[in-house]
């Protein structure tokens, strides 16, 4: 589920057991991010899944990347392996307005 900047903010605030993911690369993520967010990479696949795998199901899991493709392809694949509660955020975090961290 897509949601803009505002609802994804207060969707993570409001949510118990939430986690917010950056599914940028490694070095995209270490020149700045959404506090609170882990890393894994949408463009090392193998190691996506591998990751993505061991998440708990029943989490709700916030998906954020550059522009928005990225982290909306990566709710598809998570939809597609049982997970329900998955949310991108519209426009990526180069349209975030919150805190980052650098």
């Amino acid at each position: 589920m897509d949601l803009d900047q505002g609802e994804w903010l207060l969707k993570v605030n409001q949510t118990i057991n939430s986690k917010i993911i950056d599914v940028r690369t490694p070095q995209e993520f270490e020149e700045f991010r959404i506090p609170d967010s882990e890393n894994i990479d949408f463009y090392d696949p193998q190691n996506f899944i591998k990751k993505i795998t061991l998440l708990d199901k029943d989490a709700s899991y916030f998906l954020y990347c550059k522009s928005g493709v990225r982290s909306h392809n990566s709710c598809i694949i998570m939809q597609d392996m049982g997970f329900e509660n998955v949310y991108n955020l519209k426009g990526g975090i180069s349209e975030w307005n919150g805190k980052v961290l650098k």
